[in-house]
């Protein structure tokens, strides 16, 4: 009887076991891992869009197989360690890597935007990213945080596993959405950041991509239920995403878990994640469209030949054609406002703030023409020392913004502080910002306002209904001219980036950094800078001690600091700059143009630099025209081509 008894408590044990470790659901034993992961950058071509073989950011793995394309996944277990060494095999660039989302608890050094937490990464030099994934779950990604470079590919998609995931499902995917241009990120930044592009004009992108590919075929099983991770991974434009006649029940958006809300489509900016649940049909009879849609609204123009709807495939029968295009009646997607935290992540609204932190955004041009992104009228503009480094060797004056620039928009938040941030956009288009180090409370976002309207702004003794419950995320949408309100308790100590994540805007300077418990982080050991990280300073020549402006005596000393160019002269408007650009632009046309014919006619090399030279122009601008027309038969005809080739420049350009 003891043995039949024995047998059957066996049975039954491992039945437990078996069931535990089959489901998604169950795992609370799980023992913690170590991923250790050796990546050099390099540069390659690939044909991701499948219609332009472009320039691209490839990684080798160090695995023999040499570099590859796209970047990796990477998947671990809350609780378990990632150590990531990342050799910058350049040739003449500098970079960096962000965990995007991760809080970093204790390893601020780790958290990745090159002179903020963390020195460049020099060609040639490495470093190690070395932290616990502690008390996060759910969809993450990681790129590059170095002048736009992950717009190019160096980006890659990161889960959290939960060992006790709260909600039932049977296979998991994971979907990477984004944009994509076909030429690189450096070359469309100097157009970008230029003075004959004075309205700021984003570069318009020619596809919009899912896995790093075009026209995505995804094979699904009937009468299963997917966990589905949307990842946004894009730099400049938010997507409409949706799956044509099949729900999507939400349960988890930026890591946070959410009481399941069913929506049939979603609004996913650069940056957010949303993870949902998709019940499949029962038959196999047909295949279905999957949908991403640009958010046109924030492209200032529309080229032809641009598709704003494309059409990926949702197949239950690969024996039967591909889907159409769905198209909808109109765009009801989520308000992610309304979403609610599941379980332990569910809190209630943060009290009154200890400090309020309101910020302006405007675009507008400086005295150089160019035009650029503002906090309060100030744009970001990057210190000499990286801010962490300047806490943790200014001793007692850490806790003084003074400390960190005139042009950084510092702020120091204390220990434990309820903080609020009150973002009023008083700009015409949308704006996702992210805040690094923590998931932040929503408790208001206005509705928008059109062109021809005033903007929107919060009012602190206005009479709002906040929610009780409020939703909870780390990277949130600002409508046009309009405004939100974010609260985050100041609980994880270190020097956090709080920025659009459209990287245009950033590269403008539109970002603010947040100082939070210096005296904490200065006494804590695992903050201090690793003898591997003060190398990577040592080898890119920026200095580990100092303020701002790298002062070591007199940490309120801001002498030599990196500042903003000057204003317009008041009175002088947009459109004022546009006609003087214009202006300008016409003359320097019409000299060029003189260079050329000249040249034509002088064989003395020497007297054609100094005819250059006292025109006032670029002598390798204008060297390059000429020598791209040598071999030309009849010399009216190249100096037209050169013409031609030069007003190229203006007719780019995006008119008002």
């Amino acid at each position: 009887m003891v043995k039949i008894l024995y047998a059957a408590f066996l049975a039954t044990l491992m039945a437990v076991i078996n069931a535990a470790s089959s489901s998604n659901t169950t795992n609370s034993t799980y023992i913690p891992q170590t991923h250790n992961y050796n990546w050099t950058t390099g540069q390659g071509h690939y044909n991701v869009d499948g219609t332009f073989d472009a320039e691209v950011i490839t990684v080798d793995l160090n695995d023999g197989n040499g570099p590859q394309f796209p970047w990796p996944s990477i998947r671990v277990t809350t609780g378990d360690r990632i150590i990531l060494q990342l050799n910058n095999g350049f040739a003449d660039k500098n970079t960096s890597l962000h965990f995007h989302g991760l809080f970093q608890k204790g390893s601020n050094q780790m958290d990745g935007p090159e002179m903020i937490t963390q020195c460049p990464i020099a060609p040639g030099s490495s470093f190690v990213y070395n932290f616990t994934v502690t008390d996060q779950v759910g969809s993450y990604w990681y790129h590059s945080h170095t002048k736009g470079q992950y717009m190019d590919g160096m980006r890659g998609t990161v889960v959290i596993q939960d060992p006790d995931f709260p909600f039932d499902y049977d296979k998991e995917e994971v979907l990477q959405i984004a944009e994509w241009y076909h030429k690189d990120i450096d070359t469309l930044t100097k157009t970008f950041m230029n003075v004959y592009n004075p309205t700021g004009a984003e570069p318009i992108p020619q596809n919009l991509i899912v896995n790093n590919t075009m026209n995505l075929t995804w094979s699904v099983e009937p009468d299963t239920t997917y966990l589905l991770r949307i990842i946004n991974t894009g730099g400049f434009v938010s997507q409409y995403f949706w799956i044509e006649d099949h729900e999507m029940q939400v349960v988890e958006v930026d890591g946070i878990y959410v009481e399941p809300y069913t929506t049939s489509m979603l609004y996913v900016t650069i940056a957010q994640r949303y993870t949902v649940l998709v019940k499949t049909k029962d038959t196999t009879n047909k295949n279905y469209a999957i949908m991403q849609k640009f958010d046109d609204t924030m492209l200032d123009v529309v080229p032809k030949d641009l598709v704003l709807n494309r059409t990926n495939f949702m197949v239950y029968n690969s024996s039967l054609a591909n889907p159409e295009e769905n198209i909808v009646d109109e765009l009801d997607f989520l308000d992610d406002f309304y979403l609610v935290p599941y379980g332990a992540q569910k809190e209630e609204i943060y009290g009154e703030p200890d400090q309020r932190i309101t910020v302006d955004v405007s675009m507008n041009n400086l005295i150089n023409g160019i035009n650029y992104a503002f906090f309060n009228n100030i744009t970001f503009t990057y210190p000499k020392v990286p801010t962490l480094m300047s806490l943790l060797s200014s001793g007692n004056e850490s806790s003084n913004p003074e400390v960190y620039g005139s042009n950084t928009n510092a702020f120091v938040l204390e220990k434990d502080e309820v903080i609020e941030i009150v973002l009023n956009n008083l700009d015409t288009g949308t704006h996702p910002f992210h805040l690094h180090g923590h998931a932040f409370q929503v408790i208001e976002r206005d509705v928008a306002r059109d062109d021809d309207q005033t903007p929107l702004m919060y009012d602190v003794d206005g009479n709002y209904t906040y929610p009780k419950y409020p939703m909870k995320r780390d990277t949130l949408y600002v409508r046009p001219q309009s405004n939100f309100v974010i609260r985050f308790k100041a609980n994880n100590p270190g020097v956090w980036f709080f920025h659009c994540h459209i990287e245009w805007h950033l590269t403008q300077g539109l970002a603010l950094v947040l100082i939070e418990d210096p005296a904490t982080v200065q006494s804590t050991l695992s903050q201090q800078l690793t003898a591997n990280h003060i190398s990577v300073c040592d080898s890119v020549s920026v200095p580990y001690l100092g303020n701002a402006a790298a002062n070591t005596n007199d940490f309120l000393d801001l002498a030599g600091e990196n500042k903003q160019h000057k204003n317009l002269p008041k009175g002088f408007t947009a459109k004022g700059i546009v006609a003087m650009t214009f202006s300008c632009l016409s003359g320097i046309l019409g000299m060029i143009t003189i260079a050329i014919y000249g040249l034509m006619g002088m064989k003395d090399e020497e007297a054609q630099m100094d005819f250059v030279e006292e025109l006032g122009l670029d002598v390798n601008e204008v060297i390059e025209v000429n020598e791209n027309e040598e071999g030309e038969e009849d010399e009216e005809e190249a100096a037209e081509s050169a013409t031609s080739l030069l007003t190229e420049t203006k007719t780019k350009t995006v008119s008002e």
